[in-house]
């Protein structure tokens, strides 16, 4: 009897169709919904588990300075417009998801082909306001060495995919090696 009662309680509480989801917290979890758009008006920092993500946002581990457009007259309209015509000369199957009017300038969101290992797609967020282009570029796919829980990425392949868009451009994008 007491067998009996103790595999009820067992199959009742673990049922064999259901599988146990990942809790919320999980590097694996929180990689499936990775945030894009602003945060207070402002780019996002990059994701602490997405290590193929460069942003301009000051809290970012894996921070790129902001550019600048050199000509002062262009509107954030117009520079928004260059920005959709170099990303479609410099990337591979670009799609706008995005435009938006914002308090703080153009915002832009686009999916481009990724250049990383297992391939998938990369987000590209850019905000114009005025002379200043802020920006992050990241991995949608988050890829996990198994069995560990630390993400492989390539900062490095979205750096030059965003060299090659302000060398396109014409626009100023100051390093840490032109601090000299």
């Amino acid at each position: 009897l007491i067998s009996i009662a103790a595999a009820i309680s067992v199959a009742s509480v673990l049922p064999s169709s259901q599988a146990i989801p990942y809790p919320s917290t999980t590097p694996f979890s929180q990689a499936r919904n990775l945030p894009t758009g602003l945060q207070n008006g402002k780019i996002r920092p990059c994701p602490s588990i997405n290590p193929s993500c460069i942003s301009t946002n000051p809290q970012s581990s894996n921070f790129v300075f902001p550019w600048r457009i050199l000509d002062e007259r262009s509107t954030n309209g117009a520079a928004v417009e260059q920005l959709q015509d170099a990303l479609g000369k410099t990337q591979k199957n670009v799609r706008i998801l995005l435009l938006e009017d914002t308090p703080n300038g153009e915002y832009l969101r686009a999916e481009v082909d990724g250049g990383g290992l297992g391939g998938g797609r990369d987000v590209v967020e850019f905000l114009v306001n005025g002379s200043v282009v802020s920006f992050r570029a990241m991995a949608e796919k988050v890829t996990y060495v198994y069995p560990f829980t630390t993400a492989f990425g390539d900062s490095k392949g979205q750096e030059e995919r965003m060299k090659r868009l302000v060398t396109e451009l014409g626009w100023y994008a100051p390093d840490f090696d032109s601090m000299d």
